[in-house]
């Protein structure tokens, strides 16, 4: 049976070689529906980002390209506008039928660090073919915040597809009547069930999301709730038009409108709806476990948290503007636990949100 791949396979993957590491998986790496990437113990800095391309080789291509070497094993910190290639420790041996493809973990994406997953002869990021045997190697730009990190540090996901798990719209329409995917606002689905943004909260002087802050103190990814956000982030408050004017190069945290569910049978992906439709970008990290949002596991839907980085103009969104799309794949069967059921899941649950990284702001209307 096709499908994304669960936990209980993903596991098994281990056991067979499909994937080696040179130690064991974490107690909390292997996700419902996915798995976390681990760095390793070197970075370097590169001159520019690339692709390796057909016949060649990611470490042949770094050559020519680093700047620098940087030891991960006591931490090391990142600088914004860098590029640095990371070696992962996991590595893979697909066999035939069975393709990845890769995401930033929803904690990476909320801190505005640029991520993207690298495959020998790769000719698409975060994209692994079927049948690939070879190492992965991490991409990371830190974009608005330094970040220490060190060997071990998971700042990427990977998701197994045996297949082509993808679903269609009509059959879209027969699950969202089912099991009511997403609720609270318009209930859209075309290339997906699509999202629109919220920018009118709770009603006048809410506050509806956040402005990072520039040139801040230093995020340590691997600590939770370490970090005072008013250091690092400005609240966006509703003033009575329900728009907000996205300044150029600026990264904003907001909220979709709707609430979010992902039934134990499906995993789910946030892609951007369309470049064409606005001078911005949304979601860096798309990945939506089986059981986000469900009721049984304390979701009752889950609003989707956006990740926006406006381009080089300014750009007015309204309030219901349409943001993103999620598209749904079939599970090839369902995971032994779902998301947010005792796994450590930060997410389920979530209206406007920070990454886990911070502390609970002191004013929240």
């Amino acid at each position: 049976m096709g499908g994304i791949l669960p936990a209980k396979t993903i596991a098994n993957m281990f056991a067979t070689g499909a994937i080696s590491a040179p130690r064991k998986p974490d107690e909390d790496q292997i996700q419902p529906a996915s798995l976390d990437l681990r760095l390793g113990a070197k970075a370097w800095r590169v001159r520019a980002s690339f692709l390796p391309g057909p016949g060649a080789l990611v470490e042949d291509k770094l050559q020519n390209l680093i700047l620098h070497e940087i030891d991960l094993t006591k931490g090391a910190v990142l600088e914004t506008g860098c590029v640095y290639i990371v070696k992962l420790q996991e590595a893979l041996k697909l066999p035939e039928g069975l393709s990845a493809t890769t995401n930033p973990k929803s904690s990476t994406g909320r801190i505005d660090v640029f991520t993207r997953v690298i495959a020998d002869e790769g000719r698409a990021f975060d994209s692994v073919r079927e049948g690939y045997s070879g190492p992965l190697y991490a991409e990371i730009s830190p974009r608005t915040f330094p970040v220490l990190v060190r060997e071990g540090t998971r700042l990427s996901q990977i998701r197994f597809r045996n297949g082509d798990a993808l679903i269609s719209d009509e059959e879209l329409l027969k699950v969202h009547e089912e099991h009511t995917l997403v609720s609270g606002g318009d209930d859209l689905i075309g290339g997906g069930v699509q999202l629109s943004i919220d920018l009118k909260g709770t009603g006048k002087d809410s506050l509806i999301g956040y402005r990072a802050k520039r040139h801040t103190g230093v995020i340590d990814v691997d600590k939770k709730e370490a970090q005072t956000p008013e250091e690092f982030w400005e609240p966006i408050y509703n003033r009575g038009d329900a728009s907000l004017i996205l300044d150029p190069n600026e990264f904003y945290i907001l909220v979709s409108q709707e609430a979010v569910h992902v039934p134990p049978m499906y995993a789910a992906e946030m892609v951007p709806f369309d470049p064409l439709v606005g001078e911005f970008r949304v979601h860096y990290a798309g990945f939506f476990d089986p059981g986000f949002g469900h009721s049984t596991v304390g979701g009752s839907g889950s609003r989707a948290v956006l990740e926006v980085r406006s381009h080089e103009v300014p750009f007015i969104v309204e309030h219901g503007q349409t943001v993103g799309r999620l598209v749904y794949e079939t599970m090839q069967e369902r995971p032994e636990t779902l998301y947010g059921e005792g796994i450590g899941s930060n997410y389920q649950g979530q209206a406007l949100k920070l990454s886990k990284h911070f502390k609970k702001p002191q004013k929240q209307n």
